[in-house]
Formats: structure tokens, C-alpha cells, sequence
């Protein structure tokens, strides 16, 4: 990928990056020491090197990076959306997204992993967003440092079944800290970091004699395990969240699935709605 533009004013290399492409610090480096930058379609040149009107300045963000801290395992990845900056995947539940100790070669990364050896990519991976194991839903990667520290501004839109009957939309505006003496769960606290979760009512229903809920859920914030902890402190646990709320026989994990994502594209500038189809939905109830 190479981005490129053409000076309208007297500055130096440093000063166009920073100005038209708002390149880190830490980029700039990494960019210089690969010999990344173009003035004039020339790799010879140092940062304070001086340009005027009418230069066409360049960076390509083509280099390779070590990722061996991760193992490739062969998956089979749903693929939401793919181009030179990004990749969306649709995570099934049950999948950490990063590997750990726990789960070494299971995880979303491994899989990516996998693909991105298998097109001769050299590339760290680097998630946009994040979700729980067993929330299923898209995820982002990021296909180089430029696009992770780009994209930063996006809208999540989530579904969840909740148990009992919920009859108004709300605002959930209570802060979360992690509860004490756990590595895990989180807790309403009102020492806790500010958190913001807005759900709208779809249909009430039932299942087996149990009176169910389903919500559409917007984060205004990205608090972990937000949405979980939210509903459940207004007395209405996801169905199936063993950690919030009680297990289910309906369901083998919390019925919780990131459906919808926007943003606007760090490169093209138009703006991506990715959606993903809600598996419990059509799989459990």
C-alpha cells in the first residue's frame, strides 16, 4: 500500500508526514529505517530534507514485520470484507480472539495467521476491536500500523436475548471497574471508568416457559464485558452468561453477537457498514 501527496506549500519530509497523513512517531521511524519514503520517486533522503509546491512525496507501508510469536492453524475463517488495509472476520463462539496460555493454537489470530502465510503476507495481527470468547460477531484486523492507528472512530451494533420481559428502550450510564480480588469479572462501581450502553427493544418472546427478551445494543464506550455487566445490573442477565447471570438450557454460552459495524475508511474515505448474520437466532431460538 502506498499512500502519496503532492506538496502545496515550503516544508520539510517530517513535516508533510505528520500534517497530511498524521503518521506516529514510532511509524516515522519504522518507515525511515526501511527506507519507505519517496521524495520525487528517491528513497535518498532524511526527514528534514526540504520540499516545495509541486513534489510528490510518498510512503509505503509495504515492509515486512515478524509474527512468529504466533502459530498459524489452518481455519475456516468467514471473511466479511478483505482489501489492502484491513480484513473483517465473522468470529464464531467459543474462539478467544488472541491467542493465550489457555488456548495457544485456538484462537482467531492463529487463524489468521494461517492466511496471511498462505498470500506470503509478513504481518503482525493487530485486531481493531475485541470480543469475549463466546461472543460470536465481527471483528476488524488491521493489515498494517498505519490503518490500526487510523481507524479508531467506528460504530458497534450489537444483539443480544436477555432473560425476562423488557418492555421501554434505555441509556445504561453506570461505570465499570473489575470486581475485587478477580482477574475476570467485571462490577457497576462508582470509581470505575465511565461506561455508556444504549439498547432499543426488538420483541419480547418465549422459550420453554421463560419469558425472553431481544435488544438491539449500541457502545458508546469499550468498556470490558460492558453490555454483559449493564444488563445484567438492571436485572436482566444475557441468556446463557454463566458469568453475570445463570447458564441456559436454550443455549451453551451468552447469547450476545457483535451483528453490525461502521466506519469511514482510512483510505478511501467512504463509509463500510459490515454486517453479520446472528447465528443464535437462527441456530438456537
Amino acid at each position: 500500500m502506498v499512500l502519496s501527496y503532492i506538496v502545496k506549500k515550503e516544508l520539510n519530509v517530517r513535516q508533510v508526514l505528520k500534517e497530511q497523513f498524521h503518521i506516529s512517531n514510532r511509524l516515522l521511524l519504522k518507515l525511515k529505517k526501511n527506507r519507505k519514503i519517496f521524495l520525487n520517486k528517491s528513497n535518498n533522503i532524511y526527514l528534514d530534507f526540504p520540499v516545495k509546491k509541486d513534489d510528490l512525496i510518498e510512503i509505503d507501508l509495504d515492509f515486512d514485520e515478524d509474527n512468529s510469536n504466533i502459530v498459524p492453524i489452518k481455519m475456516n475463517l468467514k471473511v466479511l470484507y478483505e482489501d489492502d488495509s484491513l480484513i473483517i472476520l465473522d468470529k464464531p463462539p467459543h474462539l478467544p480472539v488472541h491467542p493465550s496460555l489457555n488456548h495457544y493454537e485456538n484462537s482467531l489470530s492463529n487463524g489468521l495467521k494461517y492466511y496471511f502465510d498462505s498470500i506470503n503476507l509478513h504481518r503482525l495481527i493487530r485486531p481493531i476491536n475485541r470480543l469475549d470468547k463466546d461472543t460470536s460477531g465481527i471483528v476488524i484486523f488491521a493489515k498494517n500500523e498505519y490503518i490500526q492507528s487510523q481507524l479508531t472512530n467506528y460504530t458497534k451494533e450489537y444483539i443480544a436475548i436477555v432473560t425476562g420481559t423488557l418492555k421501554e428502550s434505555g441509556i445504561i450510564d453506570n461505570p465499570i471497574a473489575r470486581k475485587n480480588n478477580s482477574i475476570i469479572e467485571r462490577c457497576i462501581d462508582s470509581n470505575g471508568e465511565k461506561a455508556i450502553t444504549e439498547y432499543f427493544v426488538i420483541k419480547n418472546f418465549s422459550i420453554k416457559g421463560e419469558n425472553l427478551t431481544e435488544l438491539k445494543c449500541i457502545l458508546h464506550t469499550g468498556r470490558t464485558h460492558q453490555i454483559r455487566v449493564h444488563l445484567s445490573s438492571i436485572g436482566h442477565p444475557i441468556l446463557g452468561d454463566t458469568l453475570y447471570g445463570t447458564s441456559s438450557s436454550i443455549i451453551d454460552r451468552q447469547a450476545l453477537h457483535a451483528y453490525k459495524i461502521k466506519f469511514i475508511h482510512p483510505i478511501t474515505k467512504k463509509e463500510l457498514e459490515i454486517i453479520s448474520p446472528i447465528p443464535f437466532l437462527k441456530d438456537y431460538l
